[in-house]
């Protein structure tokens, strides 16, 4: 498979930083996955000295190892990384080159203190955008320690050992063999699930702060930002950095942005925030929020972090069915991210829960991959836009059911069939299919905070149009908060105000303590 003009014009300013010389040991057949791969791996050679191609018999046919002459790195792709993952593939031709991965140092001392063999395989699809970062994680930790290895797995390419497998989410990893994880994960994840984190003691000698935010999305950063250019102490904690931006695809509506992908908008809003003396809390989640002399704020790990204003920022996550099947099939068939997930199923029937933009785009999607899709809407009317009826009603392998209950998820060791009930004749339907796609909305990431703060029946957290609470000195934004629309745009803008309302209640407290 050739690259394009424009892409070869890039991936050469990037081979130019190469700082040694690397060896592909390519494994190949006759096939017309191989073909593609080697015309790949040659077309890398032709384009930089600094390459050379060997051929390998290596565990899977058609696969390539990226080392360094004389030496195993333990970076293997069992297909052709293109698409999402190609830049997966640039980072690790640079990196066993010897350029240096960009992570903190903190993580690279954890990375090196990993003792024992661990053999990763990441199984992944070129159409998702949450795989490259689990696949550029495994790389660099390949990179760095010498015990570690990880192969890159093709689903579409070697479907009898993704099905042999069970595996019906991507990315799924295994470690030594048996299942590790899945879904979207950081290097720092990963780690933390090996059993490398901090804990509370890192947390002992903190000063508080002026604004400590919670939460790392669109809100999160953009607050994080606002209070640290006014030049006071600013904290940030996070469960993830970026938030649900990370499960995003396409991104069309930011102003001024014509396109973009939620993972690359995460990153550059870490990047962003890293720019200004933030102190970047990641991976903790909170437990407890207590309004004393400071605003304290428990974490699930026992560190206390205490601040003179909070800014909660916290999000909302995917909106479960809450029927049975729906928490046992979860990667077995029950997904919630078309992009990532789809090219699974390509072939097989399946379903979407909900009729509103989200759940209409995917279905859209999905007709293009798979043999038939069954949309299930509760109410009586689809409430996506009417461009996207129009587009899904043109699709002949799409059935749309409105006035449908969904029951139960059904299934033995994986998903085979939906079970709803028709709200207008109370009678009772079974649809057979291989997997369900779940796209009903969201729900705030607020039920750590109980009664300490006003919220609403929804969970969302009451505030005013300064983003206030009924706490003061705790500032709400984003789609944790009551704002009437979910969109990045208007998070950003939501954590901008909060931000600068802390700042005015800080200054306006220290006046008031100065008079008293």
């Amino acid at each position: 498979m050739a690259l394009d003009a424009q892409i070869k014009q890039q991936l050469a300013q990037y081979l130019e930083l190469m700082e040694g010389d690397v060896v592909l040991k390519v494994s190949a057949g006759s096939d017309k996955a191989s073909q593609e791969m080697t015309a790949l791996t040659d077309e890398l050679a032709a384009m930089s000295s600094r390459i050379k191609v060997e051929q390998a018999e290596l565990d899977r046919t058609p696969s390539f190892t990226v080392d360094r002459p004389g030496e195993e790195t333990g970076i293997v792709f069992a297909g052709t990384p293109l698409g999402h993952e190609f830049t997966s593939l640039v980072l690790a031709l640079l990196q066993v080159s010897g350029r240096a991965p960009k992570v903190d140092e903190k993580v690279v001392k954890q990375v090196k203190n990993l003792k024992d063999e661990l053999h990763f395989v990441s199984y992944i699809s070129l159409t998702c955008q949450n795989c490259p970062e689990v696949v550029q994680a495994l790389n660099t930790m390949s990179v760095l320690n010498p015990n570690i290895t990880h192969t890159m797995v093709d689903g579409a390419v070697f479907k009898e050992e993704v099905e042999s497998k069970n595996i019906m989410a991507v990315p799924t990893v295994y470690l030594n063999g048996e299942p590790f994880t899945n879904g979207r994960k950081t290097i720092e994840e990963i780690l933390a699930e090996l059993g490398s984190t901090e804990d509370a003691s890192e947390f002992e000698n903190k000063e508080p702060f002026d604004v400590l935010v919670v939460g790392g999305g669109p809100a999160g950063a953009s607050a994080a930002i606002y209070a640290a250019r006014k030049g006071i102490r600013t904290g940030i904690v996070a469960e993830r950095f970026g938030g649900q931006i990370l499960d995003t695809a396409a991104i069309e509506n930011f102003i001024s942005v014509k396109r973009t992908e939620g993972p690359k908008l995460a990153a550059n809003l870490e990047e962003h925030v890293k720019e200004y003396n933030v102190d970047v809390m990641n991976l903790q989640r909170a437990k407890r929020l207590e309004k004393k002399e400071l605003i304290e704020i428990e974490l699930e790990n026992g560190a206390v972090l205490k601040s003179k204003s909070v800014i909660l920022a916290t999000g909302a996550r995917w909106r479960n069915i809450g029927v049975p099947g729906e928490a046992e099939f979860r990667n077995k068939g029950v997904a919630y991210c078309p992009h990532c997930d789809g090219p699974l199923f390509e072939g097989k029937d399946v379903a979407v829960v909900g009729g509103g933009n989200s759940g209409i785009e995917a279905a859209i999607d999905l007709a293009g991959i798979t043999n038939h899709v069954t949309v299930l809407e509760f109410g009586s009317e689809l409430r996506a836009d009417s461009v996207l009826q129009e587009r899904l009603y043109s699709l002949p392998n799409v059935t749309v059911v409105k006035n449908a209950q969904t029951t139960e998820i059904t299934g033995a060791d994986k998903v085979d069939g939906i079970t709803y009930i028709d709200r207008e004749t109370g009678e009772e339907k079974h649809v057979e299919l291989a997997g369900v796609f779940v796209q009903i909305g969201l729900v705030p990431n607020t039920d750590w905070l109980g009664d300490s703060v006003e919220r609403n029946k929804a969970g969302e957290i009451v505030v005013d149009k300064r983003g206030a609470t009924n706490v003061p000195g705790v500032f709400a934004a984003g789609d944790c908060s009551d704002s009437a629309f979910k969109q990045i745009i208007i998070s950003m803008g939501a954590g901008a105000t909060a931000s600068l309302s802390a700042f005015d209640y800080i200054v306006r407290s220290q006046v008031e303590t100065a008079k008293a």
